[in-house]
């Protein structure tokens, strides 16, 4: 016989537990973070209002939203009550969130120190479960020209070829670059592999006289930079 599951809908709710009414009464900052994944969801399950779903889904990810950024569609369905409009719904959101702070690390675009490179990269790269390498393109002031993906899914293939890596900061007549990339486990220490096609991509900058700054390895935790460690 089929079943048909009876949701607990937001406006079932008594009014002072409804987190959209919360937020029109007293702005978005009065509300949880459970809470405003809850609107994202609109109903929990027959078992769950839409906050305690929530509440579930976050301490599955130790209530962190970075942890919860790195779910995939499936991840997300295997919650009860979470379908495919759910989970997308959810990554949307978080999407648009990350591509918020794209754009802030964008309006500072002077790169004074390793530490710029990393505010700029994090959001490109902060939810990654593979690894891409990363080309910032400078001028003489030190203000980033464009900032290209270079490569996806691992350091070989297209990372290895200097001249596709250069060709797009000699269009853009870069006076300097700096090229950076994620290690998802965490570990910013570099491989042998990251130290030897540093030093390929420094000669060949020198060829083609354009200053390698830096090379920083950028996990969620923080960052390696060749040059505060005098690699460059």
């Amino acid at each position: 016989m089929l079943t048909f599951e009876k949701r607990i809908s937001i406006k079932a709710w008594a009014e002072e537990d409804r987190p959209r009414e919360k937020l029109l009464q007293n702005g978005r900052h009065s509300l949880s973070e459970a809470e405003l994944l809850a609107i994202i969801l609109g109903s929990g399950n027959e078992n769950e209002s839409a906050v305690e779903l929530s509440k579930r889904i976050l301490q599955s990810c130790e209530n962190k939203l970075d942890k919860l950024g790195k779910l995939s569609v499936t991840d997300l369905q295997h919650f009860h009550g979470i379908g495919p409009a759910k989970a997308v719904s959810i990554i949307a959101a978080l999407e648009l969130g990350r591509r918020r702070k794209e754009t802030t690390s964008a309006a500072d675009s002077r790169i004074t120190a390793s530490a710029d490179v990393f505010k700029v990269m994090l959001p490109f790269m902060e939810d990654l479960m593979h690894e891409e390498f990363w080309m910032i393109s400078l001028n003489r002031a030190n203000r980033i020209i464009s900032n290209k993906r270079i490569s996806s899914g691992g350091l070989s293939g297209t990372v290895a070829d200097p001249r596709i890596i250069y060709k797009s900061a000699l269009e853009q007549l870069a006076t300097s670059v700096i090229f950076s990339h994620n290690h998802p486990s965490g570990n910013t220490k570099p491989s042998k592999a990251d130290i030897e096609l540093t030093k390929k991509l420094v000669i060949a900058g020198d060829i083609l006289e354009i200053n390698v700054l830096d090379h920083v390895i950028v996990s969620d935790s923080g960052f390696f930079s060749f040059a505060d460690e005098g690699m460059i």
